[in-house]
């Protein structure tokens, strides 16, 4: 992203946190393709599923503007609403698709992949993700904003350390952290 670009996006930010809707129209317009690309490896692989990225980005979208507290204070603010957003999209999904199927059980979750390269899973293993990390924001809020951004934004370590101004290996250890809290819990319900 060039520095005009960036400027002109914290400017927006600014405006948007002072509560200026058409700042944060702008901002989200301005940033569309970069969450179409979150939203997009987040649901690779997934398909037969009406959650397309297209939907996701427009879900979250709503979430964003739904959220009177939301309040951006720079790029790096932005991206970890977008996460939760769509975060939160995909757990109503995930419940919503448990809701229709016969029985509707859930089933043990015992595994938060590595390699998230096929995406986020569209059932009730999200559902018990949720629920873990719902668990671990009581313990440690940057831990979640880590996975948020990882798992349901799609981004790699090296882009979350630039959001987030910390080193790559300071957030590898973080994820290595919440992803041994979230299998742990993950086991013990």
């Amino acid at each position: 992203m060039a520095m005009a670009e960036t400027a002109e996006i914290t400017l927006l930010l600014d405006a948007a946190r002072d509560g200026d809707r058409g700042a944060l129209d702008n901002v989200l317009a301005t940033l569309y393709q970069e969450l179409h690309g979150m939203a997009r490896r987040q649901l690779a692989g997934q398909h037969g599923h009406t959650l397309d990225a297209t939907a996701l980005v427009h879900e979250a979208y709503l979430k964003l503007v739904g959220r009177r507290e939301a309040k951006f204070d720079d790029r790096a603010h932005f991206f970890a609403y977008a996460a939760s957003a769509m975060r939160s999209v995909v757990v109503d999904y995930a419940r919503q698709r448990l809701a229709q199927k016969r029985g509707g059980d859930l089933h043990r979750v015992t595994d938060l992949p590595e390699d998230l390269e096929g995406g986020v899973r569209l059932d009730e293993e999200t559902l018990g993700l949720d629920t873990a990390l719902t668990r671990l924001a009581a313990v440690d809020k940057r831990l979640v904003q880590v996975v948020e951004l990882r798992y349901f934004g799609g981004l790699s370590e090296l882009e979350i350390a630039a959001l987030m101004q910390r080193s790559e290996r300071s957030i590898r250890r973080d994820w290595q952290k919440a992803r041994l809290f979230l299998l742990a819990s993950l086991r013990d319900s």
